[in-house]
């Protein structure tokens, strides 16, 4: 390969490593926006009244599955018996 073949390949090789680079930091930028709205929703259910610490837990126990969570809150309550609870 001569260095004119070399050159080239590495122009071809930095452009489509600007463009992976570029996709990842639009798509930081949008996930910031995402973040941002998600704090103004929690804010807004703040302001309504809503329990946010809560409201954070029941999301991350709807991601979860339901056999999961049984299990877990079987355990629970087992360990709060345990010590009186």
């Amino acid at each position: 390969m001569d260095d004119h073949q070399t050159q080239s390949s590495y122009r071809v090789t930095a452009d489509e490593l600007r463009q992976f680079i570029e996709r990842i930091e639009r798509l930081e930028m949008e996930k910031k926006d995402i973040a941002d709205q998600q704090k103004e929703v929690m804010a807004e259910a703040k302001g309504r009244g809503y329990d946010t610490k809560v409201m954070r837990k029941v999301i991350a126990l709807r991601k979860r599955d339901a056999n999961d969570i049984a299990e877990e809150e079987a355990v629970l309550e087992m360990y709060k018996e345990a010590l009186g609870m």
